[in-house]
Parts: C-alpha cells; sequence; structure tokens
C-alpha cells in the first residue's frame, strides 16, 4: 500500500495552486472544473487537490493499494461498524475502492486500478508525499482503529505523536495528540538534503520564513522544514525518512526525549508553537458522498 494524494477544499483555490507551483515547487497536473491538481517527479499522477470551496477542509486522503488489500480491508471495514461508502475515482488516475471515515471524522480513500504517469524531471520538484499528519482528540484510539481495521502499523510513539505506516517507510501518517480533530500537516518527500535547503532558500526569497526548521527528527529521522502556507495549511519540505522492516520494535515517549531547549535531533532551528497550532486547527473533515460516481452507504 501506498500513500499517494490529499484532497483539500479551500477559498481561493487558483492562489492556493499559483503558491504551490510557483514558490513551493510543484508542477501543474490537470485542472477539472474548479479544482487543481499538482503533481510531483515521481510516477503519482498528482500528489494534492485543491477544490474550490467556501469552507476550507480535507476531502480525503488517498492510498493506492492491490485489489487482493482492498478486499481484506474492506471486510474489516464492514466488521468494524465504521462508516464508509464504495467509490469511483473522477480525480486523475481514476480507479476504484472505498473511503473510510474513522472515529474522529478522518476520512481515508484506498483505490485499486490507478494509473500513473511517467516521471518527469525536475530537481526542487517533490517526488510524493511522505506523510499526512492528523490531530486528533484520542491519538491511541484512532491509532488503534487505524491498525485492527485498515491494516496499518504503529512504528513509534512520543509525547505528542503516534506514527504510523502502511508500507516500510516509518510512517505514512501519525496522530498527533492534539486535543482536537484536524489536518496537522502535509510533508512533502524531496529527492535529497540539498533539494530541502534550496526550497527553504526559495521561500525565503518570497519573504516565507520557516515556522520550524530545517531540523532532523527522532521518529523516522527525516530531515524537515515546515511553513505556513498563505492558503493555511502546514506544509513541510521532508527527506530520508527511514525504512523499517517487520521486526522494527515500535519505541515509546522515553526512547525520543532531548537535551533542554532541544526539539529535534540538531537543535539549530526555534519552533513557532503559537503559530503553526492556529494553523493546524484550520482544516477539518467533512464527509462529502454525494459526489459524482459516488454511491453513498453507511454502515453504523
Amino acid at each position: 500500500m501506498k500513500l499517494r494524494s490529499i484532497e483539500l477544499v479551500v477559498p481561493r483555490a487558483a492562489e492556493a495552486a499559483a503558491f504551490l507551483t510557483d514558490i513551493w515547487g510543484m508542477a501543474p497536473a490537470e485542472v477539472q472544473g474548479a479544482t487543481h491538481y499538482l503533481r510531483g517527479s515521481g510516477a503519482h499522477p498528482y500528489l494534492i487537490a485543491i477544490e474550490e470551496g467556501a469552507d476550507e477542509h480535507v476531502r480525503s486522503t488517498t492510498f493506492v493499494c492491490s485489489r487482493d488489500a482492498l478486499g481484506a480491508l474492506r471486510q474489516r471495514v464492514e466488521n468494524s461498524g465504521l462508516a464508509w461508502t464504495p467509490t469511483v475515482s473522477t480525480d486523475p488516475g481514476g480507479g476504484d475502492g472505498l473511503i473510510v471515515e474513522l472515529p474522529e471524522g478522518e476520512l481515508f480513500r484506498f483505490l485499486v486500478g490507478t494509473t500513473e504517469v511517467a516521471p518527469i524531471e525536475g530537481r526542487d520538484l517533490p517526488v510524493k508525499l511522505t506523510h499526512v499528519v492528523l490531530n486528533a482528540a484520542d491519538a491511541e484510539a484512532s491509532a488503534r482503529v487505524a491498525e485492527d481495521v485498515l491494516g496499518f502499523r504503529v512504528s513509534d510513539r512520543t509525547k505528542g505523536m503516534v506514527f504510523v505506516r502502511c508500507n516500510e517507510s516509518h510512517h505514512s501518517t501519525a496522530f498527533a495528540r492534539a486535543g482536537f480533530s484536524s489536518l496537522n500537516h502535509i510533508a512533502f518527500e524531496m529527492a535529497d538534503m540539498d533539494a530541502v535547503m534550496r526550497g527553504i532558500g526559495r521561500l525565503r526569497d518570497h519573504e516565507l520564513v520557516p515556522a520550524w526548521g530545517p531540523g532532523r527528527h527522532g521518529p523516522g529521522a527525516n530531515v524537515f522544514a515546515y511553513f505556513i502556507a498563505p492558503f493555511g495549511a502546514v506544509v513541510e519540505f521532508s527527506t530520508a525518512v527511514e525504512k523499517v522492516g517487520e521486526d522494527y520494535r515500535a519505541g515509546g515517549p522515553e526512547d525520543w526525549t532531548w537535551p533542554e531547549g532541544r526539539i529535534d535531533q540538531w537543535g539549530i532551528s526555534n519552533k513557532d508553537v503559537d503559530a503553526l497550532r492556529a494553523a493546524e486547527q484550520r482544516f477539518r473533515f467533512r464527509r462529502d458522498w454525494h459526489r459524482a460516481g459516488t454511491e453513498t452507504r453507511i454502515l453504523r
């Protein structure tokens, strides 16, 4: 299974798409009506969809998997009592599958039969999404559902987050112990550390400075730099996330502590906690299962 994309609804979608292409560094993929699809250098047809809408929210976070994996997932979902719906995607890449609503409203879409595209050149393009982190009122409960129903595995726990993986990458998502449910941030995988640093420089050229970073995390060991995008979401340049095997031992909060005054391995950057927390509360989850090509079915 792979994390493929995230689908957002925002006012002034064209402006948000322009920031992501002209400044952040993505490439345009397609426009369908009022929805802008943006891609990276890899084989996924798009990494983020920006749909025009009056109120900002998360439409879905999308994973791609095999037909067998989807069948097993559907059986677990049917047995779980979670709300879900079959879906046929009209986004680039197509495919069919299901959308699952987790207990705090988190919307995960799982697709099979999707198509890929030819990679493109661009040393400053993101390659793919590396993870999408979600805020939770009860991060442990969300992580349990991710393991028991979605088939994911917990990689590590810290005082702030529960990190969850769907393949060998240390985490494709995480649930932050925030006390509320929303999008925490979207992380774009860059080709290497130089691409991350060039990205920081490019945003500084436009008078945008990191809200946190550069630095190197503990869990996952990825290099990072977080920014608050003009359209409100927290976005991250990331690279070199750790690959883990089936025998990886999940760490606990006591395994991820830092010396006083540090909040990552390097300890060279400050974190704008207040600005990040405000931005992290903006994008909530909204079930919208009456879109074209979608049959609504809810089991509780």
